[in-house]
């Protein structure tokens, strides 16, 4: 049998500049370098990825159930293309009672996640050129201007404001800005913002939208709170819509079960906001196929119907989170008392822990020093065997010492064993 030649392609066959300079996602990456360590037999705790062990997260099992009786009863069909009605109206009751914003059913839009929401609000509000302002650290608004053609500007925040952006950072980079990207609880670093730096913003907005009435294209928000339902102890979620109504028009939400309900692999999210947006994105994700699988989405709305279920699961999975963050939160503060130049953030949200490694300069017990933070990473990895992700693969400077670690994989009796590990990491150094 002849073998198949592959043949390398001319030069003049090339992809387009976008595709040809888009680049992976860091965090999935780092992720897989680890899981293939581990694969080979090391022992590594790996807390890179935002993702749960169903084995200690399971989904509800209300929800489980649902889902096979949905596909037993043979729903596997298209889904009608903004989302199955039961659950956009369900959607829509459920955000009025956690959350009281008010939005009909025709204001929700389903999707596969929340990833193509976040994509179909770009594509639908940015033109090429368009400048688009997030703060850093933050979750792939890099990699969303990018595949939108947009002029991405980074606003760098500050470990002393929880690495929570501030009106006054952003003031500077508002003029001529067409959108405008939140998050919060926010992914990396498991902080919110409060009530007074979330209306300090909101009025930043409303104020550059007076201006421009009448005279060109508004500034709009995006406000992803895919987590807005895990935090923790007096900690409040805090979104634009309820502090300033005005807002309404301009802003488009993303959320989901994904988090809330350790369901990242069921896939159902949703986008509500002004219809005339959501009608677009419903447009654009109908092309690109980005529906939730049809099984999925009427078990989540029948799953979302039973209001005491939802909150039974919710109170025990927010605990069982809340005792993790901590427990790492008090083993970082021991370590630090000890004399070891590591922190944290007290944890406020999320499944993320704020955590730093300021070791670049040091000398390990082999003589080497450990020029920058990538030595620093490398050695935290192959020394205490633990795994976590730095602020510069969310945007922040490669300088930062800040790193996420993630508790959706670990179990509770784990965290003593990290703690020791990464202690005995920290006394090899000089």
């Amino acid at each position: 049998m002849t073998p198949v030649q592959t043949l390398a392609a001319p030069m003049d066959l090339q992809v387009a500049g976008m595709a040809e300079t888009l680049i992976g996602s860091e965090i999935i990456k780092l992720a897989n370098e680890i899981n293939e360590r581990i694969k080979k037999g090391e022992k590594i705790y790996n807390l890179t990825i935002g993702d749960f062990n169903p084995e200690i997260f399971p989904i509800p099992e209300g929800l489980l159930s649902e889902i096979l009786k949905a596909y037993r009863d043979g729903q596997t069909n298209y889904p009608v293309a903004n989302g199955m009605t039961e659950l956009r109206k369900e959607v829509s009751r459920f955000i009025k009672r956690i959350y009281q914003l008010d939005f009909t059913a025709d204001e929700v839009l389903i999707s596969g996640g929340a990833r193509p929401l976040i994509y179909g609000i770009f594509k639908t509000l940015v033109d090429p050129g368009d400048k688009v302002i997030y703060p850093v650290p933050s979750w792939n608004n890099n990699h969303y201007c990018h595949l939108s053609l947009a002029d991405g500007i980074m606003v760098e925040t500050k470990p002393e404001n929880n690495f929570m952006p501030l009106a006054a950072e952003l003031k500077p980079h508002i003029s001529n800005a067409r959108l405008l990207a939140l998050c919060s609880p926010l992914n990396p670093t498991g902080t919110i913002f409060n009530k007074q730096q979330l209306a300090d913003i909101c009025g930043l907005v409303m104020e550059e939208n007076r201006r421009r009435e009448g005279k060109q294209k508004p500034l709009y928000l995006m406000y992803d709170q895919i987590y807005g339902l895990l935090t923790f102890g007096k900690n409040r979620h805090y979104d634009p819509v309820s502090l300033y109504p005005e807002l309404r028009n301009y802003t488009v939400y993303v959320d989901g079960i994904s988090k809330s309900f350790a369901a990242t692999g069921v896939r159902v999210g949703w986008s509500f906001g002004p219809r005339f947006i959501i009608d677009k994105m419903r447009s654009i994700l109908s092309h690109v196929g980005a529906w939730a699988p049809r099984a999925e989405q009427i078990a989540t709305a029948i799953f979302l119907k039973n209001d005491l279920a939802v909150d039974a699961y919710l109170v025990n999975f927010k605990e069982r989170i809340d005792r993790r963050l901590n427990a790492f939160y008090e083993g970082f503060m021991e370590l630090k008392k000890e004399g070891h130049r590591v922190d944290a953030i007290v944890p406020q949200a999320a499944i993320y822990l704020t955590v730093q490694f300021d070791l670049a300069g040091k000398k390990t017990a082999g003589g080497n020093i450990l020029k920058d933070q990538h030595d620093v990473t490398a050695y935290i990895l192959n020394e205490a065997k633990i795994a976590v992700v730095p602020f510069s693969a969310f945007g922040a400077s490669e300088k930062s010492s800040w790193y996420r670690l993630s508790v959706g994989t670990c179990k509770s009796e784990e965290v003593g064993n990290v703690i020791s590990q990464l202690r005995g990491a920290l006394k090899g150094l000089k």
